[in-house]
């Protein structure tokens, strides 16, 4: 059984760090492509970050590029976001995705191509 299991949201102020950390088990062998979608209420869901199963490819969406920052534990299954120089606009719920791509060095950019799923975290910044 596949689980994606995010972890680390919370609340913060304006300018404060925080870090998502997510895992994603039950698919031995697979090569996971994974990312980082956030979601606002009556808004679809939108891309953050994504991360080639190598770890050596990564993308990110322009409005936190500089200031976020994924990286991975290859042999854990696990990537990590850090989160810095908050902003009220971060503020959503945070998913985790993971898709077997089948090669080391391929990541997706959109939800429809992952299936795996967690279960959402929040991250509110006020300001």
């Amino acid at each position: 059984q596949v689980q994606v299991l995010e972890s680390g949201g919370g609340l913060v102020q304006a300018g404060d760090s925080l870090m998502l950390s997510c895992a994603a088990s039950g698919l031995p062998g697979a090569k996971l492509a994974m990312g980082w979608f956030r979601q606002t209420p009556g808004k679809e869901r939108a891309f953050v970050a994504a991360i080639s199963g190598s770890g050596r490819r990564t993308d990110y969406t322009g409005s936190v590029r500089g200031r976020f920052t994924l990286s991975r534990d290859t042999a854990k299954n696990t990537i990590y976001l850090q989160m810095n120089s908050l902003k009220p606009e971060d503020t959503a719920t945070y998913y985790c995705a993971a898709e077997d791509a089948r090669n080391d060095n391929y990541y997706f950019t959109i939800p429809r191509a992952y299936d795996y799923w967690g279960q959402g975290t929040q991250v509110t910044v006020s300001s």
